[in-house]
């Protein structure tokens, strides 16, 4: 929330708001800022209605933990102050005692005897407001269907009383009727009372999508298999990615596993990755895991558990490693809950999910089959295209569809590329679909475009030549014009030779020369369609911005501006409604590119609403992805994140390609760090990972897997680090050598240093010997070498190590000699220099001044070439630590003086707390030398407590706290 609301009325304006947004992290995080706001009004029913609104939302995103917390607050308030609710606050509260229940139920660690006695409080509450019992003995029948009791007398206590006020909706009493007669076996009666809600009937929240993912199987197996298929598709999109409903997740992976569709559920589990670390709920958990394994046992089984899987955050999981996992994690939450229970449902239940055969070899789902055997890593579904089966029909689409610049065209360029490669494939003799020569340009036009998708731009600009020659052939001018424009475009982007300002010099130059060559192609090509025109506008303009964008001159800004309102206004005359989008999307881009960010964010709120009125829809996705970009540069993180996520769950309904997710889930990383919730960001690190190296990025990946790697390091969560790195170190072209060397030695730095901050010095050490090795070759990066050989000393001086640390601190000075690096140097060799006398007292104290020494002369260079430590200054600490180093050898009164020295340099503290701090710390260790090594008490105590009163003065309390502490140690020995 950018501002918390200073009025009721701002407060309910944001409740509202707040209302409108899907479950998740995101709505609660505002929630509970909103409870938070809500705390400063004197009246009570603002609180009460945030209250409701938190409830809510950690009821619906999946954690029930909290939710009987705050449900115990407002009961408090009701029973305090019950003129607060009015008969809509009085009617939710009672209504909100089966949601608690509901959590209660999920908590294997909450007894059973609480879970009834939180029953007898709803029943003694419901009695005392002359509430009907029939929402009441409902929640008993359900305790009773979890705990697996006999359920005849609560069924007929609850099914034969009529239905009152606050009954559950229709939908979720049929539901649980049905569920009634299916656990007596009985298919068809189940069947029979689901049908007003999988017919659409009756619905709510969590209906239809729950009664769908429960009569799946029964539709199966009593013949209904088309309705099947349809309530799967139907089903799965209204429960896919959402925490609150893994379970019926877990249902449709477990359909997909019975019906041949095991590819199809490899790729849902995928998509819903994401659930085994944001389900909080423990019943929730048991049942996705359970779904989750009965998908991957039936994989293993058919002979392919070396098939990756999308598992747990941290580390690549294979089918059959994952299943054991899964396996483990779920019998333990069955055992949780019958050790709760007294009985040995879960347990059976789970069995009995585990022990179903397929119910059918083999049923399509979606228009693209695959078996397991086509499976690569599993990438987001997409949502289907209807592909024509008509083959004149398909080509026919497959032009319109790219004419307009749908993203569905590629499905059909993907048909027809195997109906092409077909032996017995006959073209069509259709003159409305014109030549085989035409379709084969067009084909190549799909791959050049895929190729330069992922920046290879050589290969994209040799076909689209290519398909420009075919397309001359066929007789299509027009099409060979923009295929030509597009080879042009994709030469330029080739990179240049070099590096820095010369490269992007040379692309520039390049950018200018392709943007002049496609205005002459446009001005010497006749007879365009409207659409081929407006395309090389498009490339026009793009060029330019391509330009401006490598360029960053102000004098490249102008003419983008002025190619993009020529595209706009050919495009809006002749309503192209693509391009109009474009032109405008363009024009944002170039006002953030100049650094109007504001003028940008304008330009997309206009965008977004003819978008949302006009269309095309596939655009949204992509503007939206931009103007969280640009909010993350005016520094609105949580504008940028809600951005950003509507983006990505747009996004999902069309085609792979629409948005660069992997970009999208980096930028949501960042604005994630903004916020301040790294956890959240580290999500999305790994996912942007995952998605480049399944859409063959690697660099890309691996870059994004080592800053995940670094955020757990700095998290604490040390083993997820060193798994994850691990993992990363055993990909195939890691142990092959193909990756790029530097990013490898990265990604094991990290690693070494998370070892370190495991306290596996021996392994740390290992690996930062191994790296200051192999970057003693690095030629052109001397100073990487530098810093690793610094860090490779110090471990080895923690060790013991101290000849071996001398070995390599003069490696590290011999690289920082080529390409300096004062602070990373001198810390080395302080430190060095206190382990030394640390754990060698007197006999180390030569060797630690002379690591001082050489330090010494570091800070003179520094001072020299006037570098400004981030840190503490390289003086003031170097004197410090003469102080320290000689005390740790008994030197006493050198190490006075040189603390001495160091109070000099660093002058009387000010307001700033990490001055106060270092000034405190050489006082306190200057007092402990005076006073208690030199015995000379008094004039300690007068230092000490000069020093507490003036810190005490600027507010530093903190920091006189140790001073105080030792003054008072020094009185007591007096």
């Amino acid at each position: 929330m950018p501002t918390a609301p200073q009025t009721t009325d701002e407060l309910y304006q944001a409740l509202q708001e707040n209302d409108r947004r899907p479950y998740g992290r995101p709505r609660t995080v505002t929630a509970e800022e909103l409870v938070d706001a809500a705390e400063q009004f004197a009246e009570p029913a603002p609180l009460v209605d945030a209250l409701f609104e938190l409830h809510e939302a950690y009821t619906y995103g999946s954690e029930p933990r909290k939710s009987p917390v705050v449900f115990a607050r407002l009961l408090t308030l009701f029973d305090e102050q019950p003129d607060a609710f009015d008969e809509r606050r009085r009617h939710t509260l009672f209504w909100r005692f089966k949601w608690v229940a509901g959590a209660l139920c999920e908590l294997p660690e909450i007894p059973l005897a609480s879970l009834r006695q939180w029953l007898t409080e709803m029943r003694d509450r419901y009695e005392k407001a002359g509430l009907g019992l029939q929402p009441y003995y409902g929640q008993a029948f359900q305790l009773a269907v979890h705990v697996g009791e006999d359920t005849t007398l609560a069924y007929e206590l609850w099914a034969g009383r009529p239905r009152t006020r606050l009954s559950d909706c229709e939908a979720c009493e049929i539901g649980e009727l049905a569920l009634h007669h299916l656990a007596a076996r009985d298919d068809e009666r189940a069947l029979g009372a689901w049908e007003p809600v999988l017919a659409g009937k009756e619905s709510c929240q969590e209906e239809p999508a729950r009664s769908v993912s429960h009569a799946l199987l029964p539709l199966l197996r009593t013949g209904r298999i088309d309705r099947a298929r349809e309530l799967h598709l139907a089903g799965y999109r209204g429960c896919r990615r959402n925490p609150s409903m893994s379970r019926e997740v877990g249902r449709h992976l477990e359909f997909c596993a019975l019906t041949g569709n095991e590819a199809r559920g490899l790729e849902l589990l995928a998509e819903n990755r994401s659930l085994f670390d944001e389900v909080d709920s423990p019943l929730d958990l048991f049942d996705f895991l359970t779904g989750v394994e009965v998908l991957l046992q039936r994989v293993d089984h058919l002979g392919h558990g070396e098939l990756p899987a999308a598992g747990y955050a941290g580390r690549t999981w294979t089918v059959a490693g994952l299943r054991a996992e899964v396996r483990g994690r779920a019998d333990d939450l069955a055992a949780r809950f019958d050790a709760r229970n007294g009985t040995t449902a879960h347990t059976d239940r789970r069995r009995a999910r585990l022990d179903r055969a397929p119910l059918l070899d083999a049923l399509e789902l979606t228009l693209r089959t695959r078996g397991l055997d086509d499976v690569t890593p599993a990438a987001p579904v997409a949502a289907p295209v209807a592909v024509p089966e008509s083959l004149p029909e398909l080509i026919r689409h497959a032009r319109e569809l790219d004419e307009q610049g749908h993203p569905g065209a590629q499905a059909c360029w993907a048909q027809l590329r195997t109906l092409v490669a077909a032996r017995d494939y006959t073209h069509p003799d259709d003159p409305a679909v014109g030549p085989l020569v035409q379709l084969r340009a067009d084909l190549l036009t799909d791959e050049a475009t895929r190729a330069g998708e992922k920046d290879e731009f050589a290969d994209a600009a040799a076909l689209h030549e290519e398909a420009a020659g075919l397309y001359d052939d066929a007789g299509v001018p027009g099409d060979a014009a923009i295929a030509r424009a597009c080879a042009l475009f994709a030469a330029a982007e080739i990179p240049a030779e070099g590096e820095g300002a010369d490269a992007a010099e040379a692309k520039a130059a390049a950018l200018t020369a392709a943007h002049a060559s496609v205005v002459r192609l446009h001005e010497e090509t006749s007879g365009l369609a409207p659409y081929q025109e407006a395309r090389l506008l498009r490339l026009r303009a793009t060029a330019l911005g391509m330009r401006l964008q490598t360029s960053g001159s102000e004098k490249h800004v102008a003419p983008v501006f002025a190619e993009v309102d020529l595209l706009h206004a050919f495009a809006t005359r002749h309503d192209l409604v693509g391009q109009i989008s474009g032109a405008l999307l363009l024009r944002a881009g170039t006002y953030a590119l100049s650094g109007d960010l504001p003028a940008a964010v304008t330009g997309i709120d206009g965008l977004l609403g003819r978008l949302k009125e006009h269309g095309p829809a596939w655009h949204l996705p992509r503007t939206l992805g931009l103007r969280g970009r640009i909010q993350i540069g005016l520094q609105d993180a949580q504008a940028a994140h809600a951005d950003l996520t509507e983006c990505l769950r747009l996004a999902a309904d069309w085609p792979a390609g629409v948005v660069d997710a992997a970009r999208l889930h980096g930028d949501l990383a960042e604005a994630c760090m903004h916020l301040g919730r790294p956890d959240e960001a580290l999500r999305h690190l790994t996912r942007s990972a995952e998605l480049d190296l399944r859409g063959g990025s690697r660099t890309d990946a691996f870059c994004t897997y080592s800053n995940a790697a670094q955020l757990c390091l700095d998290l604490g969560r040390v083993e997820d680090c060193i798994a994850l790195l691990d993992s990363l170190l055993a990909e195939p072209d890691v142990a092959a050598g193909e990756l790029d060397d530097r990013l490898v030695a990265q990604l094991r730095l990290t690693r070494a240093r998370a070892l370190h901050e495991g306290e596996d010095l021996k392994a740390a050490a290992a690996e930062f010997v191994a790296l200051a090795a192999e970057s003693a070759g690095w030629d052109d990066d001397p100073g990487s070498h530098a810093m690793i050989a610094a860090e490779t000393a110090v471990l080895l001086g923690e060790s013991g190590e101290f000849d071996r640390a001398r070995e390599v601190v003069d490696q590290a000075l011999a690289a920082h000699a080529r390409a300096p690096r004062y602070e990373q140097l001198s810390n080395c060799l302080r430190e060095l220099a206190r382990l030394q006398a640390q754990q060698q007292g007197s006999d180390g104290l030569a060797d630690a001044l002379a690591h001082l020494a050489t330090a010494g002369r570091i800070a003179d260079e520094a001072r020299a070439a006037e570098y400004q430590a981030r840190g503490r200054s390289l003086d003031t600490a170097l004197a410090y630590e003469h102080g320290r180093v000689n005390a740790y050898a008994g030197e006493s009164d050198a190490a006075l003086a040189a603390l001495e020295k160091a109070l000099a340099l660093l002058g009387e503290p000010g307001p700033e707390e990490e001055h106060a701090g270092e000034w405190a710390e050489c006082v306190r260790l200057a007092g402990a030398v005076e006073g208690i090594y030199l015995e000379r008490p008094a004039p300690a105590l007068n230092r000490l407590d000069a020093a507490v009163s003036r810190l005490t003065a600027l507010g530093h309390t903190e920091e006189a706290e140790p001073l105080a502490s030792l003054a008072n140690r020094l009185r007591d020995g007096e």
